[in-house]
């Protein structure tokens, strides 16, 4: 059998794989017993009048009847198309009847199938051109001899609860492919052929995950090459979406195929264009009943038709209002959007303040942390603290390695001066006992070496002086250039 072809678009959107293994379905519908003698006009009953040779007899074989499928859209929005499920009226023959879609557990064979319209009657297969609706019907039979008493029982209940209506015949199915079906806003039906350029539609399909819907269309599932292949006797399914035959179903006679192209997906643009032209038809409407009650009060017009205007004018304000409802939907959600990005970009601003506000406390931290270090290097070098403390400004703009070479530098004048102050403290020290050895001889003479004492003091301070501000010149200088490079 052929296997269904996978796009590149569904491999991208992560379905490839739920396309290949999801090529089966099941079609759950009542289970009709027909017996000999039965008078009930069921569709059973219908169908079997119907037949050419009626219904044959065994008595070891229980026949019964059942809707195969129907073309329609289902409740799981699978759509049996008329052409692809006309092509398949007879692939359900001689296919195998299991007890639960257990295929190990077979308790009877399909012997027949048949298409009828929807008045019962039997379409020859031989049609060139088939109705857009109707049923694929399938004869089965059950199996009851058994020379096993367990197994002879268990059909007995079986067919007891069939009567009862308390069982249904599931249709099982296999497919190679399948197209979009795709239904309006205004009702109107189309075919898309499942393409490259269409095949982003799989993932909105509900038999992927989807939504069934997309920009306002509903969206169904068409099945192409398909095979039937056999039944099952199943209970009430507890999941809802294996029971497919209900009377909400849709039918979906569309056979010509479309391409994507060919459809205009809704927006806001086209539904104002489809209000404006509603409106000028509702107008033109209006101006028409006007003059059939003109006309009627002159020539007693027949009230019918401007009966059947009103009501065409009611039905198109009923959609002009659905579509105005959706422009407002919209809108909202635009505004919605709006709002929420406005309320991100503040929200985005603050954090940002809050970021710049961090960084600069924590650069006054590191200021802080670094004048404090340099004002000790400072002091510990030999300079005051009150010196240190007003000089750190002119030491901002070192780097960590310059101003360790200022205070290697400071250091070492400091202890230069202080040695060369030490040793000429020392020799004044030492001349000054000399001379006053030397002075003891008379009063003229001591006094005289007084003066001279008092002049090499004065000498002697002055000298000191001078080499302190010679160092703190040349310190000056060594830190200018450092700051000009």
């Amino acid at each position: 059998m052929k296997k269904i072809q996978i796009f590149d678009r569904e491999t991208e959107d992560g379905i490839s794989d739920s396309v290949s293994s999801q090529a089966s379905i099941a079609y759950c519908s009542p289970a009709l017993l027909v017996e000999q003698g039965d008078t009930d006009l069921s569709l059973a009953t219908i169908i079997s009048a119907n037949s050419s040779g009626g219904i044959a007899e065994s008595t070891d074989l229980y026949y019964l009847e059942s809707v195969l499928v129907s073309t329609n859209w289902n409740g799981n929005d699978d759509v049996f198309m008329a052409d692809a499920t006309w092509a398949a009226r007879d692939t359900p023959v001689d296919k195998q009847f299991n007890f639960m879609h257990d295929e190990n557990d077979i308790i009877g064979h399909i012997i027949s199938s048949r298409v009828i319209d929807g008045e019962g009657t039997v379409i020859s297969s031989d049609t060139t051109e088939p109705p857009s609706n109707f049923d694929i019907i399938t004869k089965a039979v059950l199996y009851n001899s058994w020379t096993d008493v367990e197994n002879k029982t268990r059909m007995g209940n079986i067919i007891a609860e069939i009567k009862a209506g308390e069982w249904f015949v599931s249709m099982e199915c296999s497919f190679a492919g399948f197209d979009y079906s795709v239904i309006d806003d205004l009702g109107n039906q189309h075919v898309v052929t499942r393409d490259s350029e269409s095949a982003f539609l799989t993932k909105h399909l509900r038999a992927y995950g989807g939504s069934g819907k997309y920009e306002g269309y509903k969206v169904g599932r068409a099945l192409r090459d398909i095979s039937f292949s056999g039944k099952g006797l199943v209970s009430n399914p507890a999941n809802p979406r294996s029971i497919i035959l209900n009377s909400k179903s849709i039918a979906f006679s569309v056979d010509s195929s479309s391409f994507i192209g060919d459809l205009k997906m809704s927006d806001s643009k086209i539904l104002e264009e489809q209000i404006s032209e509603i409106k000028s038809e509702l107008t033109q409407a209006n101006e028409t009943i006007k003059e059939l009650k003109a006309e009627a009060a002159k020539a007693e017009v027949l009230s019918s038709d401007i009966e059947t205007l009103e009501a065409s004018v009611k039905g198109k304000e009923e959609i002009i209002a659905g579509l105005e409802e959706k422009i407002s939907t919209s809108e909202t959600e635009v505004s919605e959007l709006t709002a929420s990005l406005e309320a991100s970009k503040t929200e985005l601003t603050a954090s940002q303040y809050e970021v710049k506000k961090r960084d600069e406390e924590l650069d006054e931290v590191k200021k802080r942390e670094k004048d404090n270090k340099r004002k000790a290097a400072l002091v510990e070098a030999g300079m005051e603290s009150s010196d240190a403390e007003a000089n750190l400004a002119s030491f901002e703009a070192l780097d960590d390695e310059a101003f360790d070479a200022v205070i290697s530098l400071y250091a070492t004048k400091n202890t230069v001066v202080a040695e060369e102050a030490t040793s000429t403290e020392e020799a004044d020290e030492t001349q000054a006992s000399e001379e006053t050895e030397e002075a003891i001889e008379t009063p003229e003479e001591v006094f005289e070496d007084v003066v001279s004492e008092d002049a090499t003091l004065v000498v002697a301070e002055k000298d000191e002086a001078t080499e302190a501000m010679s160092a703190r010149a040349d310190l000056s200088d060594w830190i200018s250039g450092r700051l000009n490079k």
